[in-house]
C-alpha cells in the first residue's frame, strides 16, 4: 500500500506525464495527413507567438486554423510583424488534420503578397 506521500508523487508525475504526451502529440506532425494540403483565403487573424505562429484564414465562409512554425523559425523564415495584415490573400501549403471534421492545418509554406515564406523549408516539396 502506498503512504499519502507516495500517492501524491505518483499521481503528480502521472499527470506531468500526460500533459507532455498531448503537448508532444500536438507539436508534432502525427495529427496531420500525408499529402501536402493547399488553402487559399482572406487572412482574418494573425498571432506571432508561442507555441506556434497562426493564421485564421476565411475560404468560402469557413474559418480555418493555420499553424505555422514555433516564433524563432518563422520569424527567421521572414514571416514577421507587418509582412501580412488582416484581409491580405494568403496561399498556406502543409498537411491538414488528419480530422476531417477540424479545419486546421500545419503550413511548410505560406504566400503572401507575391512572397514565399517557408517556416518548414525542409517539409517543402522540390519544385
Amino acid at each position: 500500500m502506498l503512504s499519502p506521500f507516495n500517492r501524491n508523487v505518483t499521481l503528480a508525475a502521472a499527470v506531468m506525464l500526460a500533459g507532455a504526451t498531448a503537448a508532444y502529440a500536438h507539436h508534432g506532425w502525427s495529427w496531420t495527413q500525408d499529402g501536402l494540403f493547399e488553402l487559399k483565403g482572406k487572412i482574418t487573424a494573425i498571432y506571432i507567438g508561442n507555441p506556434h505562429a497562426t493564421l485564421d484564414v476565411d475560404t468560402k465562409g469557413e474559418v480555418w486554423r493555420v499553424e505555422m512554425a514555433p516564433p524563432s523559425r518563422t520569424i527567421a523564415a521572414g514571416f514577421k510583424e507587418g509582412v501580412a495584415k488582416v484581409g491580405d490573400e494568403v496561399t498556406a501549403i502543409g498537411h491538414r488534420s488528419r480530422d476531417d471534421s477540424e479545419k486546421r492545418m500545419k503550413a511548410v509554406r505560406i504566400i503572401v503578397g507575391g512572397k514565399t515564406y517557408d517556416v518548414y523549408p525542409d517539409r517543402v516539396p522540390p519544385a
